[in-house]
């Protein structure tokens, strides 16, 4: 099993690697000293694979830093130097899907178009098969393909959907899937919403409001929000997530299309520019190509 899933993540991760790992050992093996032109090509190295430019100057200033203690003297060393910072970089927590304590509220969060209701039918489909019994709430009303969406999903997971019409109030769907929960005896509630990060004043009240309801009449059940990003789209993906930490509190990301992209190393940048946890990628079109994230596994498949 562990080896099917670090080869399913090292097969999503072939563009990022031709574009980052590959170039970097080419640069290495033409290198004959440790110099400034030496940092500057692996610097431009990580730009282009989306590391950003501020989260690449810490990694070349850790690099130098770790180049001097280890006494390193053969450019070829550096490779495995890099590797190191990166792994220190990405820290050593693992993302997970299952919850801390039950019964557990995740609302789901993201612009459209980043793969959100996919996730969730992803996220509930590998929930259902770990024993938990999980209900889903249409909470995007602005879109009718959103609630048709996740309609498919939890057909596909097995999984029992509350839903209104489009158009109507989320905050109500949220009330209702929180009695059907309360009933059904559901140990997680997953809540998609509308993402319109273009009027951040209506996403505010409305998740403001779809917050106040689950104080009101689910205040026993932990909560978790979860922001959804499209990593094909690079650091526009990163300025899409200090966007929605202006309007709320982000306790994990789930990173999608990860296999489509060179730009892997958004999770870096995410991780270093924002501090918030890389809890699931998206590897892959299967309904458990979407992983729990393991820096140490990222890094080794990476490299």
């Amino acid at each position: 099993m562990i080896g099917s899933f670090f080869d399913k993540l090292k097969s999503g991760l072939t563009k990022t690697k031709d574009n980052f790992t590959d170039r970097i050992s080419s640069v290495l093996t033409g290198a004959l000293y440790i110099d400034e032109d030496l940092y500057e090509e692996i610097e431009e190295i990580l730009i282009t694979a989306d590391i950003g430019v501020e989260t690449s100057l810490e990694i070349i200033d850790r690099l130098k830093v770790k180049v001097r203690e280890d006494r390193v003297k053969d450019p070829a060393d550096l490779r495995q130097c890099l590797k190191a910072v990166i792994m220190d970089m990405l820290g050593s927590e693992k993302g997970s899907v299952i919850p801390e304590s039950i019964p557990q509220v995740i609302l789901v969060i993201g612009v459209n178009g980043v793969g959100k209701t996919t996730s969730i039918g992803k996220i509930s489909a590998q929930l259902k098969g770990k024993g938990y019994k999980v209900l889903l709430a249409a909470a995007d009303t602005f879109r009718a393909a959103a609630i048709d969406q996740l309609e498919v999903w939890s057909s596909r997971a097995g999984v029992d959907l509350v839903k209104h019409q489009e158009g109507s109030d989320p905050a109500a769907v949220v009330f209702d899937s929180i009695q059907a929960a309360k009933a059904r005896k559901a140990d997680v509630l997953i809540c998609d919403t509308a993402g319109r990060l273009h009027n951040k004043k209506n996403l505010m009240d409305e998740l403001g409001k779809i917050n106040r309801v689950i104080d009101r009449e689910f205040p026993e059940a932990a909560r978790k929000t979860l922001l959804v990003l499209d990593s094909t789209t690079g650091q526009n993906a990163v300025e899409q997530a200090r966007q929605f930490m202006e309007v709320c509190r982000i306790d994990g990301i789930v990173l999608t299309k990860l296999d489509g992209t060179a730009k892997g190393g958004i999770i870096i940048s995410i991780k270093h520019q924002l501090g918030i946890p890389v809890n699931l990628i998206g590897v892959g079109e299967g309904i458990d190509d979407l992983q729990e994230f393991d820096p140490e596994a990222f890094t080794e498949a990476l490299f």
